[in-house]
Parts: structure tokens; C-alpha cells; sequence
């Protein structure tokens, strides 16, 4: 087997010589890691995770009621008493009256109609019921609104009896996936008319927005039940239903992030290290050269909870894993030292709080220790005052500034 070593200068000058397990090969790295591999790939923590859509498709598409609110509702307003008295409706701005009739079995009234008024009036005192259907349209739009009011007479006096409604109308939803755009598109006919209806969904995923066509962006992959659609015609009668959607996507790297991704240097350019990647809690933290090419010397720089202290999360290519650097102060099966640094769950305490010193070493809220190495290639470890040769000094050394 071959021994690589790193040679480092102390304070008067003498090599002092520290092996490299790291580059040893076979098994020489057995030593060093105790009983870690005996853990093996424990639970990764949650991270977050940025996607790339590349296809939508739609499913179990349920077809709207009948049921309907309509925006082109119209309601009269009556005026004077008995015989001469009169019901007025007046279209919306922008909106006409196409057509009305007016059906009563028992009273004889007169109905006067134009584009944008429609007036009953009563020529009697008789007491009675009757209906008042009539339809509206848009100025631009093909299609129309019918609506019926039920109207009643009391001795002459005309008045509305009930609130002005939509008969049955419906609309007959389809939906196309377009396998070429990954798009969901959808259409809908209204019962009757030749108009379009517009759409827009509900209870999407996070990371889609609401349209038609419903485009591709950045949701999770997986499969999502009890999505709405609302369709809504031009005059503003609306239907609603549900469908499927599965959502296919491509995991996103991130862009290295900026200020406070990096690691922290010593003046040998070796920093924090997770030891061969590992990423689960108990990891080793051992003492390596810090380079944008590897991704085990990456962290984010957090603010700490105690004053004046930092926590390192690690980050390889700038994700974020949720496990931080700790000085447990032993009692982890991984870790061959009694304050050797590893990773653990990120969390609040003082184990992961590391405060600079105007000497440069960083010492950790719990241990009162400094973060101090013992060579390239071993983990890192806690001790009472700085290795006298310099290794223990570190510089905070953002992304952009590492060696490629």
C-alpha cells in the first residue's frame, strides 16, 4: 500500500509530518473512520429540491353540473301601484336585450322592450303570477344569457317575486394533453350556443399557474387528485369540476449561491470537509483542500443563535441538507475522537456554534474547544488552545474565491 503525507511547518520551523488517509489506498482508511462504516447509508434528511417540469398530463375529468352563477344577472325595479304601475330592467353596461316575452295566465299586462330597457307594465288591478324570460348579450361576444324573473301583480301593483335566475344550462368540458408542448389544454361548448369559455384551475401544486393551456414549471413530480377547474362563459356564467393531474419532472442543480457559500481555510488551504461525501448524521469532518471542483468542501454559512457565532451546513453544489458541523463532545458510534466534528441534524444548540477568536481559530459555544487539524486527510477535533503550527487559524473563503 503507498502512505501519502503532508508536510507542515510549525512555529520554529521543524516539519511537522501528519499521514494522509484519505489517499492511502486499500484499507488504510479503516483506522481512521473507527466503527463509520458500520452505520452505512443511515436516512438522508429532507432538503428541498428545485424541479423542472417536462410534462403535464390530465386525467379523470369530471364534467360540471348544471348549477350556475351567471355576472349577467338581472333584477327589476318596480315602481308606482296598481293599475300603471310598472317593473324596469336595465342591461348591464356593455350588455343589450336580444329578445323577451312575458307568460301569465292570470294578469294582462304589456311588455315594452329595447336594447337597453325592458319595461312591464300592469294594465289592470287584477291579482296574479306570470314569468319574464328574457336574453343579453355582449357587444363582441356570440353568445347569450337567458335569464327568467317570476313576477306577481296585487291588485294592479306589479313587483318581482324571486331573484332573477339562469335556466339549465351546461357546458361540455374536454381536455387534450399535448404531448408535444407537455401542456394541458382545455375547451368547453356551452349547451345551445356557439361561444368559447375560458378557464382557470384551483388546488394546483405549488410551482404551476393557473391558465389554459396549463403549462409546465417547476412542481414536484408525482401525482396529484382533486384539482378544479372553473370554466366561465363570456357573460360570466361559471361551471365547475375536478380532475388527475400527473406531473412529470427533472430534478434542478441550483446555481451555487453567493456570500455566505464557501468554507472556512486554513492557511494550508485545507478546510471542513465531509468526509468521502457521506451525507447522513455522524458523518466525519476531516481536514482536506478546499476547491470549487469538490462538492464535500461546500457549506453555507448560517447565523448563529448565541452571539457572535456561525453554523456551518453542509451544501454540496449548493444545496442545502439540513445537517450541520457539531462538536457533540463525544458519544456517537462514528466518532473515533472524544471531540472530533461530524455532522448532525441542523438544530439550535451550542454544539454547532462556532465564534471566531481575533486569533483566528474558531471555538466551538458548547466545548469551550477550538476547531483545531491534525493533518490532511484526518478529522477535525476540539482542542483546549490552537495547534502551535498555524493549522488551527481559518478564514471564512466564499465559493468565487476557492481554487477551481
Amino acid at each position: 500500500m503507498v502512505w501519502h503525507h503532508l508536510a507542515e511547518v510549525d512555529t520554529e520551523g521543524h516539519e511537522v509530518v501528519h499521514f494522509d488517509f484519505r489517499k492511502a489506498t486499500g484499507l488504510v482508511a479503516v483506522p481512521l473512520l473507527g466503527s463509520a462504516l458500520a452505520i452505512g447509508a443511515a436516512a438522508l434528511p429532507a432538503h428541498a429540491q428545485t424541479w423542472n417540469d417536462t410534462s403535464l398530463q390530465a386525467y379523470s375529468l369530471t364534467q360540471p353540473s348544471s348549477s350556475t352563477t351567471s355576472g349577467a344577472l338581472v333584477n327589476g325595479v318596480a315602481s308606482g301601484s296598481g293599475q300603471g304601475s310598472t317593473l324596469s330592467f336595465t342591461a348591464p353596461s356593455g350588455e343589450a336585450f336580444a329578445s323577451a316575452s312575458f307568460k301569465s295566465a292570470t294578469i294582462n299586462d304589456t311588455l315594452s322592450t329595447s336594447a337597453s330597457h325592458l319595461v312591464l307594465t300592469s294594465l289592470g288591478t287584477a291579482t296574479g303570477t306570470g314569468t319574464l324570460t328574457f336574453t343579453i348579450t355582449r357587444s363582441g361576444v356570440t353568445c347569450t344569457a337567458a335569464e327568467t324573473v317570476n313576477v306577481s301583480q296585487s291588485n294592479g301593483t306589479l313587483s318581482q317575486s324571486s331573484a332573477s335566475s339562469v335556466p339549465g344550462e351546461t357546458v361540455a368540458v374536454s381536455v387534450f394533453n399535448n404531448n408535444t408542448t407537455g401542456a394541458v389544454q382545455f375547451t368547453g361548448t356551452v349547451s345551445g350556443q356557439s361561444c368559447s369559455v375560458t378557464f382557470s384551475e384551483s388546488n394546483l401544486p405549488s410551482g404551476l399557474v393557473s391558465g389554459n393551456p396549463l403549462v409546465p414549471g417547476s412542481a414536484a413530480p408525482g401525482f396529484y387528485t382533486g384539482v378544479g377547474y372553473t370554466a366561465t362563459d363570456p357573460l360570466g356564467s361559471t361551471f365547475s369540476g375536478t380532475f388527475s393531474l400527473h406531473v412529470y419532472a427533472s430534478q434542478v442543480t441550483p446555481p451555487p449561491p453567493t456570500g455566505n457559500y464557501g468554507d472556512e481555510v486554513n492557511p494550508y488551504g485545507n478546510g471542513f470537509d465531509v468526509y468521502q461525501q457521506h451525507q447522513y448524521a455522524g458523518a466525519i469532518i476531516a481536514g482536506w483542500t478546499a476547491t470549487q471542483a469538490d462538492p464535500a468542501t461546500h457549506f453555507i454559512r448560517n447565523n448563529g443563535t448565541h452571539s457572535g457565532a456561525y453554523q456551518y451546513e453542509y451544501a454540496p453544489t449548493g444545496t442545502a441538507t439540513g445537517l450541520c458541523v457539531s462538536d457533540p463532545g463525544g458519544g456517537w458510534a462514528s466518532d473515533p475522537l472524544p471531540n472530533g466534528l461530524i455532522l448532525a441534524n441542523c438544530n439550535t444548540g451550542p454544539w454547532q456554534q462556532f465564534v471566531p477568536q481575533s486569533n483566528g481559530s474558531l471555538k466551538d459555544v458548547a466545548t469551550g474547544l477550538v476547531v483545531s487539524p491534525d493533518g490532511t486527510g484526518a478529522q477535525l477535533r476540539g482542542t483546549a488552545a490552537p495547534v502551535p503550527w498555524g493549522g488551527s487559524h481559518y478564514t471564512w473563503t466564499d465559493y468565487a474565491n476557492l481554487p477551481g
